[in-house]
Order: structure tokens, then sequence, then C-alpha cells
């Protein structure tokens, strides 16, 4: 299944006065994420590179030096700077998902499952965890089980986009196309910029499909 959600880079940000290092570091970070959406992975890992000589360790910037670095085939690279940011920041949603891809991808199964298990373990009412759980029991197509566990990402936030993409995804993935519409609608209404959904929202439209009635 594709990924929904997860593909933009978590932004620095600076509030009231700032120094001059911690502009340049927004500076940075700004350039970083504008040269990444333009497809300059390798400038913008050294932009990344040099915001982190200004803050080390940062978890965000950690997540997008390896995001750059996987983007660049550099998959060794990646996971160190993903484990890193683990480090610093365990329940980093968006990192946990990638270095989860990043074992699937590389046949790494079982290590995925452990960083998966280890996340539920800690964190026992994490949405984010019982999410990425679904989108992992996805890729061995238990439907049930994902399902299961998206859904109990959404009833402990409702307001998860990750838990409402997953759930949309996994509707379609078992011809409920119309359940598939109504969480990519949900979805959109927290984050109405994810061209993805709203693809996907207009492709069930023209197809007639409709929100779902009671069951």
């Amino acid at each position: 299944m594709r990924r929904l959600g997860w593909v933009a880079l978590l932004a620095l940000v600076a509030a009231g006065c700032v120094s001059t290092d911690d502009q340049r570091l927004r500076d940075y970070n700004e350039d970083g994420v504008f040269l990444y959406r333009r497809g300059a992975y390798s400038e913008a890992r050294e932009t990344f590179q040099a915001a982190l000589a200004l803050k080390p360790n940062d978890a965000n910037l950690l997540y997008n030096l390896g995001q750059c670095d996987e983007r660049l085939g550099q998959s060794d690279k990646a996971e160190q700077s993903y484990l890193v940011c683990l480090r610093q920041a365990p329940n980093h949603a968006a990192c946990n998902h990638a270095l989860a891809v990043l074992y699937v991808k590389g046949q790494r199964r079982k290590e995925a499952d452990q960083l998966v298990e280890d996340w539920l373990r800690r964190e026992p009412k994490s949405a984010d965890a019982y999410a990425e759980s679904g989108w992992l029991l996805s890729q061995d197509k238990n439907y049930p089980q994902a399902i299961s566990a998206c859904q109990r990402a959404y009833e402990l936030d409702p307001h998860d986009v990750r838990a409402l993409n997953e759930l949309g995804q996994l509707y379609e993935a078992i011809n409920r196309q119309d359940r598939a519409l109504d969480m990519y609608e949900r979805s959109l209404e927290f984050q109405p910029q994810q061209t993805d959904v709203g693809l996907r929202v207009s492709r069930l439209k023209e197809q007639g499909v409709g929100l779902p009635h009671p069951d």
C-alpha cells in the first residue's frame, strides 16, 4: 500500500525573539525543506547537516537528514540517522514509520516487528503506535487485524490523520470504498493540504462511491 501523509518533512518553528543562531537554524531548515521538495536531496542533506552543527542531536533534523539519505539510496546512513533520532525522541512517529519501512524493504521484518512491539509496550495509549502496527499488519494482507489496530488508534485520537488514512486504504483493499471515502474525507477535515488523499477522494467520487449507510 502506498504511504499517505508521511512525505512532508518536519519544520522547526521559532517563536518570539530569536538569537542569530536561532534565525540561522530556522533558515537552514526552511532551505533544506525547500530543496528536498524540489528533489535536490544532496543539497538538502548538506543544509540539514549545517543546521545540526548549530543544534546537534535535534530529532527533527536527524529525521530530515535520514529522509535525504534514503532518497539518495544510502539506506545504511538513513538507518543511523533514524536510530539517533529515536534515541533523542523515542516516540517520533514519522521516524518510527520511516525506520519500519526501511526494515521491511530490506527484508528485515523481525526488526520492524520488534520496533513496533517496543513502541506499543512503551506507549500503550499511543494512537501513532497503533496506526503503525496497523500498517505493518497490512503488509501481510492481514486486513482484519490491521483494521482493528487502526480503529484502536482512531479511538485513542479521532483526529489522528495517519489512522484515518490507513483505515481508508485498508477499506479500499477489502472493497469497502464507501467506508474508505468516509475515512479520507474525515482526514481532509483535519489536514486539508493532503494532495494524495484529495486525489483519492476525487477518484472514488468519480466512480460513484457515496458515503456509507449505517450497518
